[in-house]
């Protein structure tokens, strides 16, 4: 498949409720997506890099960068076998795996495409740990993530909503002075509901007896505690407590992840796609973990139905064995720019689209109502 273009989309979207972490408030979402031709076909990626610093070292304006300047040039003419070729491209280029990402994931969809297969298929032939005949599952288990509110009461509420809506399992957000009191107000309602915790590196080993209190709430796990790029403390903490560590930000590459496990930092990885640079790394990951019989789940950064559809397709695979941070469509967004929505399963599961490649279509009018600019690279 030879490369003939690549067009860059910088979207700005209106969230349907603010989403706060410990990084900070969010009211809309900005990202970038990316489309890729070839022979006629176009595939989709997702570059989730936001507008500012706070997840990642990325932007929506350093990414723009890369992808302009660097790596869709170093595409652009090239004959594509397959989705491993991609990296090789721009493997002069350090870092930026957001960037990198929106890109690979695009030549993933438009290569599915091209054979007519799913991208949930294309994934499991990529594995090396994946059973021959294996049957890609038609929907994944999910969760939903809550952000910090502004009382505990208005918390609860939040939550009471998503289980109402059939979510079988809950995360929410914590930073120093939300922590305790807000978990174990959720705990208290809901005694047996799978609920887990996320500190976006809010915390240092000096709180540790927050983490042994909230080792008494019943945990599924507690996310990335520590700092963003730590493994030795979080390798540290781990041995004090019960509840599984699971690391987020600081598995950057399937590197990261084989240090992690080699020195007990975690006893779970989260696996997002553009923190670790595509879907390439991201089955890596995903093969390195099953090898060590340490569970995945996949999380979110507030993709459209884009970057959703990548996620569900991811999935399937698996040692994707805990809900993952996927959602409906409608979770975030009152009108997506790709079709169909995704939607909630009364077994708190979501579906995969039908079709080849992502099975989602980008809609031009949507895209453009939402477009900040767009740059045609040929």
């Amino acid at each position: 498949m030879k490369i003939e273009s690549t067009d860059l989309y910088h979207v700005d979207m209106p969230l349907v409720t603010p989403f706060e972490t410990s990084f900070g408030r969010e009211t809309t979402r900005a990202g970038i997506l990316v489309a890729v031709h070839g022979e006629g076909l176009t595939g989709w990626g997702e570059c989730v890099a936001s507008s500012g610093p706070w997840f990642s070292y990325e932007t929506t304006e350093t990414a723009w960068h890369l992808l302009r300047d660097f790596l869709a040039p170093a595409l652009l003419g090239q004959d594509v076998h397959g989705p491993e070729d991609v990296p090789a491209c721009y493997a002069a280029v350090r870092g930026h795996p957001m960037a990198r990402a929106g890109l690979e994931n695009a030549v993933w969809d438009l290569l599915a495409r091209a054979a007519g297969l799913s991208l949930a298929q294309m994934l499991a032939r990529a594995s090396r740990v994946v059973p021959a005949g294996r049957a890609v599952p038609d929907r994944v288990p999910v969760g939903v993530s809550v952000g910090i509110e502004d009382t505990v009461a208005e918390l609860v509420r939040r939550v009471a909503g998503y289980v109402g809506q059939g979510y079988g399992r809950v995360k929410l957000k914590i930073k120093p002075g939300w922590d305790l009191e807000p978990v174990q107000a959720v705990r208290a309602r809901w005694p047996g509901l799978p609920l887990q915790v996320d500190a976006n590196s809010a915390y240092t080993l000096a709180d540790l007896e927050v983490f042994r209190a909230l080792d008494d709430l019943d945990l599924l796990l507690i996310e990335q505690p520590l700092h963003h790029d730590d493994l030795v403390d979080h390798a540290r903490l781990q041995a004090e407590l019960e509840t599984p560590i699971c690391l987020d930000e600081s598995i950057q590459s399937p590197e990261h992840a084989r240090w992690a496990l080699d020195l007990d930092a975690c006893r779970v990885i989260n696996i997002k796609v553009g923190r670790v640079g595509g879907m390439t790394a991201a089955v890596d990951i995903h093969d390195l973990c099953a090898r060590r019989g340490v569970p995945v789940w996949c999380g979110g950064m507030l993709e459209t139905n884009v970057g959703r559809a990548g996620n569900v397709a991811l999935a399937t695979l698996p040692n994707f064995t805990l809900p993952g941070d996927i959602s409906a469509s409608a979770r975030y967004y009152y009108q997506d720019i790709a079709q169909p929505d995704f939607v909630l399963n009364p077994d708190s599961t979501v579906s995969l689209p039908a079709g080849p490649g992502l099975g989602v279509e980008v809609l031009a009018g949507r895209l453009a109502a939402v477009s900040q600019r767009h740059l045609r690279i040929a």
